[in-house]
């Protein structure tokens, strides 16, 4: 039997993904379509794209280029760091190092888990059933490449913090519940990440070729998964009521708070493996002033997002005061820090 042949749809011809239109939904539907084309055409595979085995790529417990930056990393700017050995600062570096990469994958666990749960509740024809799907695979992809680093640098980090690896089970479950808090908490998550893995990219300092290598991969792919929670945050607020509108808005920048500790503190076995005393552990995060600066930069875009989709009012801007995550506002994504001086 002859099958018949299978013609592509226009979008315009889909269904919606509402029963009533919102603004900028063709466009926000174009902007899916757009990024799943792009995922398809460029992708990347762990195994396949970066030689782990090579010479250039090989760690070695003695190599300086761990040593934390301190144009970056508010551990390598702090005088009680360098003032160490420099066979502990490439250690706590490896560590520091291999750890966020861990940090980075327990994270991407939960978002693919909840990537899952969102998409099972999409209708058919959804634009955003195919991005999120394509997403949660490179997201996958992700964790093959941080787990395999972690493994080569060859010391067992715990990654995040208890409190965030206590409630992993429990986030993908606010994808079909509160599927807008969700996507707050995946750019609470991804934003300190992919800020400062351009920051260390845009550093002139020396840092392992390996560590490079997954932060080149990590930030081409991010820049899609970052866009889409954007798109999906600014397009579907407006459309929310009014409460709820307000709710979001207050509910964003602590978030965004509770979100960047946990990112980018280290757990309690970095600080009692290497034995920071605890004046040092809390000035860098976050009472120097260097220290507040980082904590404030990384939220740019997302307050940018908020500015654009109505989440910024007098009560939601003094709760980014209060949370100390307050700022400029970024031009357009991914806006290098001096650029905005």
């Amino acid at each position: 039997m002859a099958l018949m042949p299978v013609t592509r749809r226009p979008l315009s011809g889909m269904k919606r993904m509402h029963s009533q239109p919102f603004p900028g939904q063709a466009e926000y539907e174009q902007t899916l379509m757009d990024l799943s084309e792009a995922s398809v055409r460029r992708n990347f595979d762990p195994y396949l794209d970066i030689d782990w085995d090579s010479d250039a790529l090989e760690i070695k417990p003695d190599d300086e280029r761990w040593i934390c930056d301190p144009d970056v990393d508010p551990i390598g700017r702090h005088p009680w760091y360098k003032a160490q050995p420099v066979e502990k600062q490439i250690e706590m570096g490896m560590w520091r190092q291999a750890n966020v990469a861990k940090v980075g994958l327990q994270f991407e666990s939960m978002l693919i888990r909840g990537i899952m749960q969102y998409t099972a509740a999409l209708p058919n024809n959804s634009p955003e059933f195919r991005y999120a799907t394509h997403e949660a695979k490179e997201e996958c992809q992700h964790t093959l490449m941080f787990q395999e680093f972690v493994n080569r640098v060859g010391m067992d980090v715990p990654g995040g913090n208890l409190f965030l690896r206590t409630i992993s089970p429990i986030v993908p479950l606010f994808a079909t519940m509160t599927p807008m808090f969700f996507y707050m908490m995946v750019l609470g998550g991804e934003e300190p990440i992919d800020h400062l893995q351009k920051e260390f990219l845009r550093s002139k300092g020396a840092q392992h070729p390996a560590m490079t290598t997954i932060m080149q991969i990590h930030v081409a792919e991010e820049a899609r998964h970052i866009g889409f929670a954007h798109q999906l945050l600014e397009h579907r607020v407006p459309t929310r009521g009014r409460l709820t509108r307000l709710a979001l808005s207050l509910i964003l920048p602590v978030t965004m708070r509770v979100m960047v500790t946990m990112i980018m503190m280290p757990p309690k076995q970095f600080w009692d493996r290497f034995e920071v005393p605890r004046d040092v552990k809390r000035e860098i995060f976050w009472r120097s002033p260097e220290s507040q600066r980082t904590k404030r930069n990384v939220y740019g875009d997302v307050r940018m997002m908020a500015e654009r989709s109505g989440l910024m009012n007098p009560l939601s801007r003094f709760m980014w005061r209060l949370s100390g995550i307050d700022g400029r506002i970024s031009r357009f994504r991914s806006e290098p820090t001096y650029a905005a001086h």
